[in-house]
C-alpha cells in the first residue's frame, strides 16, 4: 500500500471522528445559517467536552477494534469482539445513546447465549425489529467505515460484513443496504481516489437497486437541505451524499465545506456529519484534514483515564488494513 492510500484509508477513520465531533453542537438544535461555520465547542445532547466524539465514533471504535485485531469482519470471533466492544461502550454509561441501540444492547447480557454474544444481539436486534414500527434508523450506518477498510480487496466480503455488523442493532433492510453502499463508496475512494456514491448498487438485491437508485439520484439532484429529518437512514445517506456532491472544490477545502454544509442541513448532525466525514476522508486523506480539529478530536474508550485521541484512530486504520 503507497503512502497516498494510507493516507486515504486512515483519513476515513479520522474523518468520521471530526465530523461527528463537529456536528456535536448543533444535533437537534437550531439549523444554522448558511455561512456560518461550525465549531468544535461540545455541549450537544450528551453535554460532550470540546472535540469530543459521540456515539457514532465510540461505535466504530468497537468495529475497528475487532478489525484490526482480526484483519476482518467477516468471522464469527470479529463478529463476537465487535458485539463485546458494544457492551463495552454501553457499559460505560455513554452520555448519549440512540433508542434503538440502547434497546437492543439493553437486552443482550454477557454469557447469556452459549452460541456467543454476537449471536445473542442479533437476536435481540431482530425481535426489536419485529416489533418496532421503524427499524431502519441510522445508528448502523454511522459506524460503518472500519468495515470498509478491512476488506479494501474483497467487495462481497464487505457487503457481508457490512450486512451482519449493521444487523447486530439495525436488522432491517434499509439500514443494511445504506451500510453496504457507503462502505463500497469508502472502498473506492481509498483504492481509486474517487467519489462515486452509486458503486455498491450492484452488492445489494436486485429487487431493492431501483429504489436505491431513485434514492441516488434525488441526492444527486437535489440540494442537502431537502434531507431533513435524517435520523431514518436512508435519508441520513442522502444527506451526506448531497452534501459531498453539491461541494464544489477538491482537497482540503472540498472537506472542510462539505462537512459545513452536512452540518448546516440541521437535525442528526453529528450523524449525518460523521458519515460524511468517512468518506470525504477516504477520498481526500488525513493530510486533508486540518490539523487544529485533529488536535481536539477524543472519546471512548479511555484507558487510565485518558481517552482515545486521533493517534489511535491511525493504528486502527493501519491496523484495518494490515499496514
Amino acid at each position: 500500500m503507497n503512502e497516498a492510500t494510507l493516507d486515504r484509508a486512515r483519513g476515513a477513520l479520522v474523518g468520521g471522528a471530526v465530523g461527528d465531533a463537529l456536528g456535536v453542537p448543533y444535533e437537534f438544535g437550531l439549523r444554522l445559517g448558511t455561512s456560518t461555520e461550525p465549531v468544535m465547542r461540545g455541549g450537544g445532547l450528551g453535554d460532550f467536552a470540546p472535540g469530543e466524539w459521540s456515539d457514532d465514533t465510540s461505535m466504530a471504535m468497537g468495529v475497528a477494534m475487532a478489525g484490526a485485531r482480526h484483519r476482518t469482519l467477516g468471522t464469527a470471533e470479529a463478529l463476537d469482539d465487535v458485539a463485546a466492544g458494544f457492551l463495552d461502550w454501553f457499559e460505560s454509561n455513554p452520555p448519549d445513546i440512540g433508542n434503538q441501540t440502547r434497546a437492543v444492547l439493553g437486552a443482550v447480557r454477557r454469557g447469556a447465549s452459549d452460541d456467543g454474544v454476537a449471536i445473542a444481539m442479533l437476536h435481540a436486534s431482530q425481535e426489536h425489529a419485529r416489533g418496532a414500527h421503524r427499524a431502519g434508523g441510522n445508528g448502523a450506518l454511522m459506524r460503518t467505515a472500519p468495515v470498509a477498510l478491512a476488506h479494501l480487496d474483497d467487495r462481497s466480503g464487505l457487503a457481508d460484513a457490512a450486512r451482519t455488523v449493521a444487523r447486530l442493532t439495525h436488522y432491517d433492510d434499509d439500514a443494511t443496504d445504506s451500510c453496504v453502499l457507503w462502505c463500497e463508496a469508502i472502498r473506492v475512494a481509498v483504492v481509486d481516489a474517487e467519489i462515486y456514491v452509486e458503486a455498491g448498487l450492484d452488492l445489494i438485491d436486485a429487487g431493492r437497486r431501483d429504489f436505491w437508485a431513485a434514492r441516488l439520484d434525488e441526492a444527486r439532484d437535489r440540494e442537502p437541505r431537502a434531507f431533513t429529518p435524517n435520523g431514518y437512514t436512508v435519508t441520513a445517506l442522502q444527506a451526506a451524499a448531497s452534501s459531498i456532491l453539491h461541494t464544489p472544490g477538491d482537497g482540503p477545502d472540498h472537506l472542510r465545506e462539505a462537512l459545513f454544509t452536512s452540518i448546516r442541513i440541521g437535525d442528526d448532525t453529528d450523524t449525518v456529519a460523521a458519515i460524511a466525514g468517512a468518506l470525504l476522508g477516504a477520498r481526500w486523506g488525513r493530510s486533508a484534514i486540518r490539523g487544529q480539529w485533529q488536535d481536539d478530536v477524543h472519546g471512548w474508550p479511555s484507558r487510565s483515564g485518558t481517552p482515545s485521541r486521533v493517534a489511535d484512530l491511525v493504528a486502527l486504520a493501519d491496523g484495518l488494513v494490515g499496514a
